[in-house]
């Protein structure tokens, strides 16, 4: 049902690299679909996220997202939005019993956690977002919480892995142009003209150059598992018309 990472394993923290397993979805959301956008029933989709939130020891309203939209945006979460969730991309808390839930299939869930300052974090990390400094912001809205970020952890879990991430030249040519250097994360594909992407390898130079303290990724790729993860790619390519969403999750615990 979860994953989890040694690296996280601190007092007073809980978290979860949620699977697409133990959930009580059908079809092609099967099973653990914790998506509230998705065009899953709504019943399931709340009967899920009700074990992802008693798995973290929180109560179900305070397992916590935003409306997701491949942003640099971080907000700071203290409970439940009182209205709809708001357009973000990360979230940052030291409230006790708040877990920060990023929503992905295929794109990176990146988990923070400063101990020390009991200040925590989540951010969904696609290529827009890293490119546009979703990774870094989340890091500074963590330290004007108190945190600092050289104790930070950073987690980064399943995501697609750079051999299903095949990409254009038009993408391979706004890399190129924010740093020549990006092109050590790019290698050719079979079509011309086309290449790999490692968007995983990039997250991680990306939190290396903001001074992170520690960064770790779990190597798991969501398009190549198709037992424990969702893909947006893989659904995309077989003509499905929806796709279901992991759920990554971290909270600080009394």
């Amino acid at each position: 049902m979860m994953i989890r990472s040694d690296d996280l394993d601190m007092p007073g923290v809980a978290h979860a690299f949620f699977t697409r397993q133990g959930g009580v979805s059908g079809g092609i959301y099967a099973s653990l679909n914790g998506g509230i956008g998705s065009n899953d029933d709504k019943a399931a989709i709340a009967e899920n996220r009700r074990r992802m939130a008693q798995a973290l020891g929180v109560a179900p309203q305070n397992l916590v997202n935003v409306h997701q939209v491949h942003s640099p945006d971080v907000l700071v979460a203290e409970g439940p939005w009182p209205g709809d969730r708001p357009k973000a991309d990360g979230l940052v808390t030291r409230t006790p019993g708040v877990a920060l839930a990023i929503s992905t299939a295929d794109c990176g869930p990146v988990l923070f956690a400063d101990a020390q300052a009991r200040v925590v974090g989540g951010c969904h990390s696609g290529w827009k977002g890293a490119f546009t400094g979703v990774l870094e912001t989340t890091l500074e809205r963590m330290e004007e919480l108190g945190a600092d970020r050289r104790n930070v952890v950073a987690v980064l879990g399943p995501m697609i892995s750079a051999a299903a991430y095949e990409v254009g030249p038009e993408f391979v040519g706004r890399f190129h142009e924010q740093d020549p250097y990006n092109a050590r994360f790019f290698r050719p594909s079979e079509r011309a003209g086309h290449a790999m992407f490692d968007l995983p390898a990039y997250i991680a130079a990306r939190l290396d150059a903001a001074g992170v303290g520690r960064f770790v990724d779990l190597k798991l790729c969501t398009y190549a598992d198709e037992e424990r993860f969702y893909s947006y790619r893989r659904n995309t390519h077989r003509g499905a018309p929806d796709y279901g969403r992991l759920i990554s999750a971290i909270a600080l615990t009394d």
